[in-house]
């Protein structure tokens, strides 16, 4: 099925795409200071550039920190905007796919809204990136795109994977069932993760019982990227290829 064969080889860039975009802006920031001294000057500079680090586990910066300036934006947006707009389509293509199989299936369009949701939630935070207003009201707004974003992200890969599971049957020779259980454990640790994370991202200051909790957070920020593209990796290898 013709379907099939899209949404699989869409899924690949879907990880890829970010993945190499936001790697980028943080190597940038970190080990070519030149291309920011050319910019800002050598004085001016200084307050963009990071030092080594490895935010993954010691969360010493943020994602947003390491792309909204010069040049990193210029990697950021685009690559942000091209992952929406592949977003979309895989989220269509698996709507075709459970049309063809099971069309009465009440998961499809649930996958589908939030899916393409999701994905303008991530157009508005990267049109937003590096936009200074000094304005409580525009920074709790770009905060709650970001929190729409990951949510609306989180619902539609679930929906998708119970969608899944309920058709399985009629898609088993099409499917990977390991695959498939990898996706369910994959989403079900992400809605956990997000769940304990709330009482932690709320929490104020910067300080919890000798805990750094800036960096706590942003080290949570970049493994939760890391968990939620690595659900279309899945997606790449939980499909047969289709002759």
């Amino acid at each position: 099925m013709e379907q099939i064969n899209k949404a699989k080889s869409i899924s690949i860039w879907i990880f890829i795409v970010p993945f190499v975009a936001v790697n980028a802006c943080l190597i940038i920031t970190t080990n070519f200071h030149s291309l920011i001294e050319m910019y800002y000057g050598s004085n001016e500079s200084e307050q963009y550039k990071l030092g080594d680090m490895f935010p993954y586990i010691d969360g010493k910066a943020s994602i947003s920190r390491t792309a909204r300036f010069f040049p990193t934006y210029w990697i950021f947006k685009p690559a942000m905007f091209l992952t929406s707009y592949i977003l979309i389509k895989y989220w269509l293509y698996n709507k075709d796919i459970f049309k063809h199989f099971d069309h009465q299936n009440e998961n499809i369009n649930k996958f589908v809204y939030f899916g393409i949701a999701s994905a303008i939630a991530l157009t508005l935070h990267s049109i937003f990136l590096g936009i200074k207003i000094d304005n409580d009201f525009y920074k709790l707004f770009r905060r709650i795109i970001m929190f729409v974003f990951i949510i609306f992200e989180i619902v539609a890969q679930a929906y998708l994977v119970k969608a899944l599971y309920s058709t399985k049957n009629k898609i088993s020779k099409y499917i990977n069932q390991t695959v498939l259980k990898l996706k369910l454990f994959l989403v079900s640790t992400l809605v956990i993760v997000a769940i304990i994370s709330i009482p932690i991202i709320s929490l104020p200051g910067d300080d919890f019982f000798g805990i750094n909790l800036k960096y706590l957070k942003h080290a949570l920020e970049w493994d939760y990227f890391i968990g939620v593209i690595s659900f279309y990796l899945l997606t790449f290898f939980m499909w047969k290829k289709i002759n």
